[in-house]
């Protein structure tokens, strides 16, 4: 397929999967008991060819202790083009998580969720396909306006389109707010609640955190066999 030449196409497959999200309350989030992250990493092959890691960890709730782990490396088949990245990315994030032993209660994605063009980012593409609850965190928003929080632990609303899609949050106090928003089955409030509580003493929530560094060392290791 022509991408560049298609992408009314892709923005109607996005417009079913935001129909499809629903932002609201899991019942399984009552008794959460594991939170999977999903993190990728790039890289060239020998010959030339682009790679994605896709890095799935399990961890404990609400310990964070890490439980397992599985990853993906595929081919990159799809281009950089900001707001379509889960056609991108979703594929290897999707395989990972289908090899894991033990599925997740929710994932946490390094991606957006309805704070997205057209409500349909990463989280909420992966989401709406395996048909979990999953939460969305970034470090740069990609559309929608709110208020910057200053002092750790606080949090302002982000709204799009009159539609609340996310938060910001102050993690901690030295850094830069991130962005959390749903991408399905679990509320906007909720979702600022659990990743709250998967900080410990980084940014990032260590679902993806730990996920990020699992993707990394995947990474050097292809690199060594390049």
């Amino acid at each position: 397929m022509a991408i560049r030449e298609n992408t009314e196409e892709l923005y109607r497959i996005q417009a079913e999967i935001a129909a499809k999200s629903l932002i609201r309350d899991d019942q399984n989030l009552k008794e959460l008991k594991s939170i999977a992250g999903a993190d990728q990493a790039f890289f060239y092959d020998s010959k030339a060819e682009e790679r994605i890691i896709s890095a799935v960890v399990l961890l404990d709730y609400p310990s964070m202790q890490f439980v397992d782990h599985a990853y993906s490396v595929m081919p990159v088949d799809f281009p950089y083009i900001p707001g379509l990245l889960s056609f991108r990315e979703a594929p290897a994030i999707l395989n990972a998580f289908r090899t894991l032993d033990t599925k997740p209660d929710l994932l946490i994605l390094d991606g957006g969720g309805i704070n997205h063009p057209r409500f349909a980012g990463l989280a909420t593409h992966v989401g709406v396909t395996l048909d979990i609850p999953t939460i969305g965190v970034t470090k740069s928003l990609l559309c929608g306006t709110g208020e910057l929080p200053t002092e750790e632990g606080e949090a302002c609303i982000i709204k799009y389109h009159d539609r609340e899609v996310g938060y910001y949050l102050k993690s901690k106090k030295a850094s830069k707010p991130i962005i959390v928003a749903p991408g399905h089955k679990v509320s906007v409030d909720t979702s600022l609640k659990l990743i709250k509580d998967c900080i410990r003493t980084h940014k990032l929530p260590e679902p993806i955190r730990i996920a990020h560094l699992c993707a990394n060392t995947i990474k050097k290791d292809c690199l060594n066999l390049v």
